[in-house]
């Protein structure tokens, strides 16, 4: 999975199909902002607040149409198996 994501507006299909292009062999991602304003319909909170955190790190909507593109940093996630401690060293 690639470390650095280009998010590109909407508004710009030239400008993603140039950086697809020229960081095809890279390990960025290139995609297209999907986003369409809030999801939910209601303006009311939901009774039971289902997600734990919000996903989006930063807002990149000035930058998106300042520039027409954004760079954003996957997070780093744990796939490993249960975190355990490490041995002490002998002599410590």
């Amino acid at each position: 999975m690639a470390d650095l994501v280009f998010i590109v507006s909407r508004a710009e299909p030239r400008q993603y199909l140039y950086l697809k292009h020229v960081f095809a062999d890279e390990s960025s991602d290139v995609v297209l902002d999907r986003r369409m304003g809030e999801r939910r319909r209601s303006v009311r909170p939901p009774p039971i607040e289902r997600r734990r955190i919000d996903r989006r790190q930063r807002d990149i909507t000035g930058e998106l149409q300042s520039l027409g593109w954004a760079l954003g940093r996957r997070p780093v996630t744990y796939t490993g198996g249960p975190m355990t401690a490490l041995p002490a060293k002998e002599g410590q």
